[in-house]
């Protein structure tokens, strides 16, 4: 059998006052994944198609798109998961707004990041000086090889299906960013008198999260977001409203040293 062939493609054109899909045939070679076949379009037969990537090696998180309905990366799917018979649909992230043809406005998200809190570093402990248990820092580490491809917050249905709530909602990946800041054994945001618990409920909308793990199922780096950051943050931030004792020893305070 030939390692080559023609396959079929539906390709997304146009911009924010709308578009369509347009229709090519195009050859694909043994080992090839969806980014190279729009290279190639790009190269023979559409020079003007947009579309955004970088690293080509599922670490950018550049190239973000839809296909066959799917939020993938383009350069991290691979054309033999598809058959030969089969015709691939590629379109742009649909919780975005389209700037043209595949590439997407994503600035929602730098937004939602500038609204996180930084880490607060503990008083009297110097860069360098800062000491974990191993299983702390394994546990932050797992959140911290997101590439921000913000194929999560692309599938959310909170921001996916309700544009009215992207003002109130952070999105799976921030939500992500604040559970790793609040069980940082050293961020010392309750001393400075933010409470990062009330504040994901508050003001970065994790009431709206429902669990429904779309957003673990999308992520190419294949981080357990709603088992490891968004469960437990909702039941930390459950405690510390309703639990009474909780509550009690947040008003008592710790003893000074």
């Amino acid at each position: 059998m030939s390692s080559s062939y023609e396959a079929r493609f539906k390709v997304w054109r146009g911009d924010i006052q709308g578009g369509d899909l347009e229709d090519f045939t195009v050859e694909v070679n043994d080992g090839e994944v969806v980014l190279d076949i729009v290279h190639r379009l790009q190269a023979t037969q559409a020079p003007d198609l947009a579309v955004r990537w970088n690293c080509k090696a599922g670490k950018c998180g550049s190239c973000s798109a839809e296909i066959n309905g799917r939020p993938r990366l383009m350069c991290m799917t691979r054309m033999s998961v598809f058959t030969r018979e089969e015709t691939i649909t590629v379109t742009p992230l649909r919780t975005f707004p389209v700037i043209r043809d595949l590439v997407t406005d994503v600035g929602f998200n730098y937004q939602k990041a500038r609204e996180v809190p930084a880490f607060v570093p503990p008083e009297g402990v110097g860069p360098g000086e800062y000491r974990m248990f191993q299983e702390d820092v394994d546990r932050s580490q797992e959140f911290r090889k997101c590439i921000e491809c913000f194929l999560c917050q692309d599938t959310c249905h909170v921001v996916r299906d309700h544009e009215e709530n992207k003002q109130a909602f952070a999105g799976p990946r921030f939500l992500m960013r604040v559970a790793e800041l609040d069980m940082h054994p050293l961020d010392a945001a309750a001393e400075s008198g933010l409470d990062r618990k009330a504040t994901a409920q508050d003001e970065h909308g994790l009431g709206y999260c429902n669990i429904t793990k779309c957003c673990t199922e999308v992520c190419p780096e294949h981080i357990k977001i709603t088992d490891n950051a968004l469960i437990p943050l909702k039941e930390r931030a459950v405690d510390r409203k309703y639990d009474p004792l909780v509550w009690l020893g947040s008003k008592i305070g710790r003893r000074s040293k």
